[in-house]
C-alpha cells in the first residue's frame, strides 16, 4: 500500500507536531523555478507573514508538477505547489497517496500553446501541419488532449517533438518548432529574453479555447495536515497575504525573489508576475469570493473534461482532490 511505503519517509522528513508554533518547519516545494509568480511566497517570508503564523518556511525549486506532487505525497515536503489536474491523475494511479489540494491559486490556468506568427501559428487550427514542441512532464502538455478535442484538431497532422524544459523556448526562437506548450507567462517572457518580440508571439490560452479546468494549487500531505491543522491554515493565510502584497506592489515582491535568484532580470520577472496576477490569479471569481476556493459546478465540469481524454481507474471524486476545510475564515483571502 502506498501509505505504508511512504510512512518511513514521512516520519524522517517532517516532524509532526500539534498546533503551529515557532519551530514548526514547513518546507515548501514549488513546481518550477524562482521566477516572477513565485515572488509572493518570498514576500510572505520577508514581510513576516509565515513567521507571524509560527512557521519556518524554506522554498525549493521544482521541475514541474510531476516532480512536486510525489515530493508531498511521500512526505519529503509537507506542502507544495502543483497542477490540480495532474494531481487528479496521480491520485487515480496512487489512490492511497496522502496528498490533496487545499488552496486554489491559479483560478484561471496558464496552460497555453505559444507560437510564432512568422511561422504561421496564430489560432488553434494553425497547429495542424506543423511541429509542436512539448516537454513530457509539462502541465500544459498534459491538458493538450482536451484542448485538441475541444478545437477539433487533427492530431495526425501535428508532429509532436518531445523537448526538454531548458530547450523548449530556444527551439522555438530558432524556428526548429513552430509552437510549444507551456505556461503563458513562462514561455512568452523566456522567448522575449531570447530576442523574439512579443508582436511575433501568439499566445493561445487553453482556457479561452474550451478548456474548463483549474490550474495550480497549494497541495498538502494529508497526514501532516491532520496532525497540524493550525499550521496549514496559518500557511494558507500567509500565502494569501503574500499575494495581496504582490498585487499591491509587484516590484517590491520581485525584490524578495531577486534576493534568492540574483541572476534573474527584475524587470522581466515583474512583468511575468503581473501577467500571472492579471490572467490567472485575480479573476472575477476571486475578486468576488476571495482566493483559494473552487466552484463545485466548475470542478465537476473539469472532471468531466478530464474523463473525456483520460480513463480513470475508479470513479473520480472531487472531495479527494480538493479540501477547503483548511482555508482561513477571517477575511484574509480577499485580495482587495
Amino acid at each position: 500500500m502506498f501509505t505504508k511505503l511512504i510512512a518511513a519517509a514521512f516520519a524522517a522528513s517532517v516532524a509532526v507536531t500539534g498546533a503551529a508554533h515557532a519551530d514548526t518547519d514547513m518546507p515548501f516545494a514549488l513546481d518550477w523555478k524562482f521566477e516572477g509568480p513565485a515572488a509572493p511566497y518570498f514576500a510572505a517570508i520577508d514581510e513576516g507573514f509565515f513567521a507571524d503564523a509560527g512557521l519556518t518556511v524554506e522554498i525549493s525549486e521544482g521541475k514541474g508538477s510531476l516532480d512536486a506532487i510525489p515530493k508531498v505525497a511521500t512526505g519529503a515536503y509537507p506542502i507544495g505547489f502543483a497542477d490540480i489536474n495532474s494531481l487528479m491523475r496521480f491520485l487515480d494511479q496512487n489512490p492511497d497517496a496522502p496528498v490533496t489540494a487545499v488552496m486554489m491559486v491559479y483560478d484561471k490556468p496558464p496552460f497555453a500553446v505559444v507560437g510564432r506568427k512568422s511561422l504561421g501559428v496564430e489560432t488553434p487550427k494553425d497547429l495542424e501541419g506543423k511541429v509542436l514542441g512539448a516537454p513530457p512532464p509539462d502541465g500544459a502538455w498534459a491538458q493538450f488532449p482536451i484542448f485538441a478535442a475541444e478545437n477539433d484538431l487533427d492530431m495526425s497532422t501535428i508532429t509532436v517533438e518531445p523537448v526538454g524544459f531548458p530547450t523548449r523556448e530556444p527551439m522555438l526562437a530558432e524556428g526548429k518548432v513552430a509552437s510549444v506548450t507551456g505556461f503563458s507567462f513562462s514561455s512568452t517572457l523566456n522567448l522575449k529574453r531570447l530576442g523574439v518580440p512579443m508582436e511575433d508571439q501568439s499566445v493561445i490560452l487553453m482556457a479561452d479555447h474550451g478548456v474548463d479546468l483549474y490550474g495550480n494549487a497549494i497541495i498538502v500531505n494529508t497526514d501532516f495536515a491532520k496532525a497540524n491543522p493550525e499550521a496549514v491554515t496559518g500557511f494558507l493565510k500567509a500565502v494569501a497575504m503574500g499575494w495581496k502584497s504582490a498585487i499591491a506592489d509587484p516590484a517590491k515582491a520581485v525584490d524578495a525573489l531577486i534576493k534568492r535568484n540574483p541572476a534573474a532580470d527584475a524587470g522581466l520577472e515583474t512583468e511575468r508576475l503581473q501577467m500571472a496576477i492579471d490572467a490567472n490569479v485575480m479573476t472575477d471569481y476571486v475578486a468576488e469570493n476571495g482566493m483559494g476556493g473552487v466552484d463545485a459546478d466548475r470542478m465537476a465540469s473539469a472532471i468531466e473534461q478530464t474523463k473525456s481524454v483520460y480513463e480513470f481507474q475508479s470513479e473520480p471524486d472531487a472531495a479527494k482532490y480538493f479540501d477547503s476545510s483548511y482555508l482561513p475564515t477571517d477575511g484574509s483571502l480577499m485580495l482587495k
